[in-house]
């Protein structure tokens, strides 16, 4: 109860359980604007959100969840970035030893008591710089050519290479194979069906920027490369100005044959719509005439903002426009920029939505951020802003509500029905713990530290509705629900 309510909570509300201390949390209304940093034993703040469960993760900084059925259970994998000259090396409470961040194995199947399964050690190395920050999953049966009895674990090692390991049981996971030798590794994307086609986000030795190795993974032993690709100006050989790296990548796969790349950090962004089958089986001698081969749309943005994830929303039917000549029937894109410096020392990272109807001609339609008045955000410590949001296209809330997490502003959730007018519909800031870090480095212009303050890292959700947010400062993966009117926006019977 103290890590959830603290103390003040139980002196006001009693021997009241945490779930119904959570649910008076989760009444708009109710939650109030916090003048100055959280504090250990504050509870979360939360609008038609409730907490369900939490894991510390051995106290790791953590990157991208996954949720994967297997065995008829969930089983979250959770890629980690790298220690801290302070803490490199967390200690493992199942093996007794001190391990470099790797990924973390828990059984979720009870979201109140998450399980710690295992912990795979990931490289040595700082920040980014170290661990194993992605993580992707695909079982036997969907890839072609794996053991169909098998689950298959993707994920990056480090900033030097890639690695596939067999999950089946999770408790015992096996390295399968490693492809080493680049820099610069980081977000990955793997079709799991249509050929289990990978593509791989390193700078491979002798390109001048972060670029996507293309494989095909449908036997994870034995991946197969098929090309290089990036953009005009990054292959080997070439002069003149570097262009912006990329940051990842979703692909709707063969059925709808299109791939949205993100491009840059915190500035220079850029979205870029790919055919799929075109990169696949185009010409692959990297030159920049087979490079814009299979583009479709190559969409810059200011210069002052970044490219973190770029989301497929598909085709979506706007009501308003429902008596117009193309019936409202329109397609987007979500463009979720990334917040990189500290307490607001860059400009507002967001979130923007992009009318694709016409692919050659992406048009930006709208926008929205979290309000820095709403938390007093700047001066709480640590990042404000965009960062990422949840990819999974399945039920129940593609098309419906998307998670996008905003830092210390924690996970926002919005109502997508109507890209041209989002709506924040609920949201949910973790409390922090004993072991939640502070942010140090170069802030405001002199190297300090801020408040120690949640970081909401990544986020992902289930086909249970439950979303799980994954802590960059050390205080875990929280287990959370939509409560309220949110809740019956997806479709989700009452809690």
């Amino acid at each position: 109860m103290d890590r959830v309510c603290g103390k003040s909570c139980r002196a006001l509300l009693g021997t009241a359980s945490v779930g119904a201390i959570v649910g008076l949390l989760t009444i708009p209304g109710l939650t109030q604007t916090r003048p100055q940093a959280p504090k250990v034993g504050d509870p979360p703040e939360a609008m038609n959100m409730r907490l369900v469960g939490h894991n510390d993760l051995q106290a790791r900084t953590a990157y991208q969840p996954t949720i994967f059925k297997q065995g008829g259970r969930y089983i979250a994998y959770v890629g980690h970035h790298g220690g801290s000259k302070d803490n490199p090396a967390p200690h493992n409470r199942l093996t007794g030893q001190n391990e470099l961040n790797g990924t973390s194995i828990l059984d979720v199947t009870d979201p109140k008591a998450p399980k710690y399964l295992a912990h795979i050690p990931g490289a040595v190395g700082d920040g980014e710089a170290g661990a194993s920050q992605m993580t992707r999953l695909c079982d036997g049966k969907t890839l072609g050519k794996g053991d169909p009895n098998r689950v298959y674990l993707l994920r990056t090692f480090g900033r030097e290479g890639h690695e596939t390991w067999d999950v089946t049981d999770p408790t015992q996971p096996k390295v399968l194979w490693r492809h080493l030798g680049m820099t610069d590794t980081h977000k990955n994307f793997w079709e799991c069906a249509a050929g289990g086609i990978a593509y791989l986000v390193s700078r491979p030795k002798g390109w001048r920027a972060r670029i996507v190795e293309v494989f095909d993974m449908s036997d994870p032993a034995k991946p197969v490369k098929i090309r290089d690709f990036g953009l005009p100006g990054q292959e080997p050989g070439a002069q003149g100005a570097v262009p912006v790296t990329v940051h990842g990548m979703v692909s709707t796969g063969a059925k709808g044959n299109r791939i949205y790349l993100a491009y840059g950090t915190n500035r220079g962004g850029i979205l870029q719509i790919l055919d799929r089958e075109k990169l696949l089986n185009g010409p692959k001698e990297p030159t920049p005439e087979n490079f814009r081969y299979p583009e479709i749309a190559l969409m810059p943005m200011t210069p002052l903002v970044g490219a973190h994830t770029a989301m497929p929303l598909g085709r979506i039917k706007i009501e308003e426009f429902a008596k117009d000549q193309d019936k409202g029937d329109r397609e987007f894109v979500m463009i979720v920029n990334e917040t990189f410096r500290e307490e607001c020392g860059e400009a507002r990272q967001m979130v923007w939505f992009v009318d694709t109807t016409i692919e050659k001609f992406p048009m930006v339609v709208s926008n929205w951020t979290v309000p820095e008045a709403s938390g007093n955000f700047c001066t709480r410590g640590g990042r404000f802003g965009a960062h990422s949001s949840n990819e999974d296209m399945g039920a129940p809330y593609y098309q419906k509500l998307t998670f996008i997490t905003f830092f210390n502003a924690g996970v926002r959730v919005l109502d997508v029905r109507n890209p041209y007018q989002p709506k924040e519909v609920a949201y949910f800031i973790p409390p922090i713990s004993e072991t939640t870090s502070q942010r140090c480095g170069m802030i405001g212009g002199q190297q300090r530290c801020s408040n120690a303050t949640i970081q909401s890292n990544n986020a992902e959700t289930d086909d249970r509705g439950y979303i799980y947010i994954a802590d960059r400062s050390n205080t875990g993966l929280h287990i959370v629900e939509l409560t309220g009117d949110a809740r019956a926006i997806a479709g989700l019977p009452p809690n």
